[in-house]
């Protein structure tokens, strides 16, 4: 299982855990990570994401973030049909860092793509969008169900 997290949910764990929302989120997040350092499901990096982290200003909160995206093994690099993709997705409402994860996670055919941004995933599930989009919380429920 390839599974790539934007910086949302990679971010999640150390958010405000006391709205329940945040809580769930956080916990399903760990829980994925666990499962891809058991080597049970692949964490996928990007420069993107690398770009992303690199601009959180809280250097707590950068090297507990850092901390879980040093789960990952696997790295997948920005390509011109990449590029391409996200212009699409941005002429079509998503922010122009959303569609670079979104087209990257695309164009690499991960499994699952996912996100705690309620507002990003309703206008990715809006698109032609050929992977799988979904926050964490209720892929983490869906998988977990189709194992049982």
């Amino acid at each position: 299982m390839r599974i790539y997290m934007d910086v949302c949910s990679l971010s999640r764990p150390f958010d405000d855990l006391t709205q329940d929302k945040i809580y769930l989120e956080a916990e399903a997040v760990l829980s994925i990570v666990s499962r891809c350092e058991t080597d049970d499901w692949t964490l996928i990096g990007s420069g993107i994401i690398e770009y992303e982290l690199s601009n959180i200003s809280d250097e707590e909160k950068f090297e507990q973030v850092q901390s879980i995206y040093s789960v990952t093994n696997e790295r997948i690099a920005l390509t011109m049909q990449a590029e391409e993709r996200a212009k699409h997705f941005q002429k079509n409402g998503i922010k122009p860092l959303d569609s670079l994860h979104l087209a990257l996670a695309e164009a690499y055919n991960v499994d699952v793509f996912l996100t705690t941004d309620n507002h990003f995933l309703d206008k990715a599930n809006q698109l032609n969008v050929k992977i799988k989009t979904a926050n964490p919380v209720t892929w983490l429920m869906e998988v977990i169900n189709n194992e049982s």
